[in-house]
């Protein structure tokens, strides 16, 4: 039996390998002509060709290209900071450029929201998105930042920590003799400033110099003597007992100025606004006739129309010019800003808000407005003054429920008795080197002091309380660093809150006829005699208006502008086909013209 099986074991095998073999030469061949591509083999003959001309030369066509696909999705370099209400604000690094739209924010929590184009961060330029936290990646600490993609093929891991607005070095400005930083979270109690020597400058990764002054928000440094070779350096501040550098966006640049036309302005205005479209004409047309020369808006992230309605004064002859500071409540460092930035152009400069408008008693009788007229006050200048501090009388609602068309000037006539707070009219080289200050007004140098001046000799028409749809924006965040928002149910009895109002923006009883104490009309008179006009059918418009509107639609379009030589207005009617084009629009309007004259 065991010889029987040795005889026939080999024969076994042999057969075995025989199949295997047949099967794979025939497998082999399926696989190849099923799934392999063939190209085209072409034989071609050539007497020029190297070989001996009994010898085909095989010349073998290129392949078929696969079809193109998108490139790889790349991973764009960003820095992400936390700010209120759980936006978060995505910074492109200045090396990269891209359009602006498709994007999305995609977060370790596997979630995204959709990444809204906000703006460009200047010096240097970086483009700025928008997007929410979702609210499963708010219960997932520490936050983290998210990637800025078009889809979410690509992330870093694990994501770098979410930055927060209340702990950052935000800006920075280079002058002739410092650098001056911006920075979150190291004074954070007004009053009580860290010693200088506690910090230091940092630039780069290892350029460090000293701190010579801090006060609230604002750090000047010494400049580094040795030179940065890069244009793209960062600077931050470190707090030497702690061996901690504070998280920052901003970087060290060439010393910058505000750019000055046409010599140095005797006097500048600057604010801090917000979603101030509809009001800037009347505030930027009544400052110039008044003496103003340039003004100087920083915008604390408006989503209106604000830079088409600067674009509009500008080319209409107005010195406008927008600095973009988004950063939440920093008041009182945009104002510091404006200080040093401006100081090469500007003598003077006025810090008021866009809801406020300069008036004096003693203008009632004048005919036409002078850009002389606050000259008088702003060079006698023997005695030293370096500020004058002009009181403040607040503004309510007046009976309206929307905004006045014939602008704030016009529409509101009711106050309350008393002035209060106060605004400044400051000399620039007059602020002492902290650029301490508070609520409108600066700390001086020791050489020149402040003046405050009487509410009978000038004052400030603050239109504070306007309409409910307009003052319930008010809700949305304070912009003062060290001024509660209204939302925060502490210092209910604070001057800076509406009498009455709750923390809600919640439209008390009454408000239209609220808080009226005394009808005062000097400033909405004397505007009236110096900007209004009335037509023949009786209806009235100011010269900063500009009309745009149809009175039936499809049939009458309606057009003013504003002539160069005499502030006034001419009309064009453009007319459907049906009525024909007339030189004058007025006599079809009746009873429509007051719906028509709209400030745009």
């Amino acid at each position: 039996m065991a010889h029987k099986i040795r005889t026939t074991f080999p024969y076994i095998v042999a057969s075995i390998v025989f199949c295997a073999s047949i099967y794979h030469h025939y497998l082999r061949r399926t696989i190849s002509s099923d799934h392999i591509p063939h190209s085209p083999i072409t034989t071609t003959t050539t007497s020029a060709a190297p070989y001996p001309p009994t010898i085909s030369r095989l010349t073998q066509s290129p392949p078929p290209q696969p079809p193109l696909s998108s490139p790889p999705p790349v991973l764009i370099s960003t820095t992400s900071v936390l700010l209120p209400d759980w936006e978060v604000l995505v910074i492109v690094s200045p090396e990269l450029a891209g359009d602006y739209s498709g994007y999305s924010c995609f977060f370790d929590s596997d979630e995204a929201s959709v990444a809204s184009f906000t703006g460009i961060l200047p010096f240097p330029d970086r483009l700025l998105f928008k997007c929410m936290l979702p609210v499963r990646a708010r219960r997932r600490l520490p936050f983290r930042q998210p990637s800025l993609l078009k889809s979410p093929e690509i992330r870093p891991q694990p994501p770098p920590l979410l930055l927060r607005w209340s702990y950052l070095v935000y800006d920075s400005l280079t002058t002739d003799d410092d650098v001056v930083l911006f920075v979150k979270g190291l004074n954070t109690r007004q009053g009580i400033n860290r010693d200088p020597k506690e910090l230091m400058c940092v630039f780069g990764e290892d350029v460090k110099t000293a701190v010579k002054t801090s006060m609230q928000e604002v750090f000047r440094c010494q400049r580094p003597k040795v030179t940065v070779q890069s244009d793209l350096v960062k600077v931050s501040l470190e707090i030497k007992a702690e061996n901690q550098v504070v998280p920052s966006v901003a970087y060290y640049t060439p010393p910058r100025k505000l750019a000055s036309k046409g010599g140095k302005s005797l006097l500048c205005a600057s604010t801090m606004v917000y979603n101030v479209a509809k009001f800037l004409k009347e505030w930027v047309f009544y400052h110039t006739k008044i003496g103003v020369e340039k003004f100087l808006l920083y915008d604390n992230g408006s989503d209106d129309d604000l830079g088409k309605v600067v674009e509009q004064l500008v080319q209409e002859g107005f010195d406008v010019t927008i600095y973009f500071w988004l950063w939440p409540k920093t008041q009182e460092s945009g104002f510091s800003h404006a200080a040093l930035y401006a100081s090469d152009c500007c003598e003077w400069m006025m810090y008021i808000d866009v809801d406020e408008f300069l008036y004096s008693p003693s203008w009632k009788n004048s005919s036409r407005p002078s850009e002389s007229i606050l000259r008088p006050l702003l060079s006698t200048n023997s005695s030293g003054l370096g500020q004058f501090q002009i009181g403040c009388y607040e503004f309510w609602p007046s009976n309206q429920e929307v905004h006045p068309i014939m602008g704030v000037t016009q529409g509101y006539d009711c106050r309350r008795l008393h002035e209060n707070r106060h605004k400044s009219i400051v000399l620039l080289q007059a602020i002492d080197d902290y650029l301490l200050n508070v609520i409108h007004h600066f700390s001086l140098s020791l050489n020149f002091k402040s003046k405050k001046l009487s509410t009978d000799y000038m004052v400030v028409n603050h239109y504070k309380y306007q309409a409910w749809p307009e003052f319930k924006a008010k809700f949305r965040r304070r912009v003062s660093a060290y001024v509660l928002d209204w939302t925060q149910k502490l210092n209910p009895d604070s001057n800076d809150r509406a009498p009455g109002l709750g923390f809600m923006p919640v439209e008390p009883e009454g408000w239209p006829q609220m808080f009226c104490e005394l009808h005062d009309r000097q400033l909405k008179d004397l505007t009236w005699k110096w900007f209004g006009e009335k037509s023949s059918l009786g209806y009235d418009r100011m010269a900063w208006h500009v009309l745009a509107c149809v009175v039936l639609p499809g049939e009458v379009s309606v057009v003013g502008w504003r002539g160069a030589a005499r502030g006034s207005y001419k009309l064009c009617g453009l007319c459907g086909a049906a009525r024909g084009c007339r030189d004058s629009c007025d006599q079809w309007l009746g009873s429509w013209i007051e719906r028509c004259w709209l400030p745009v």
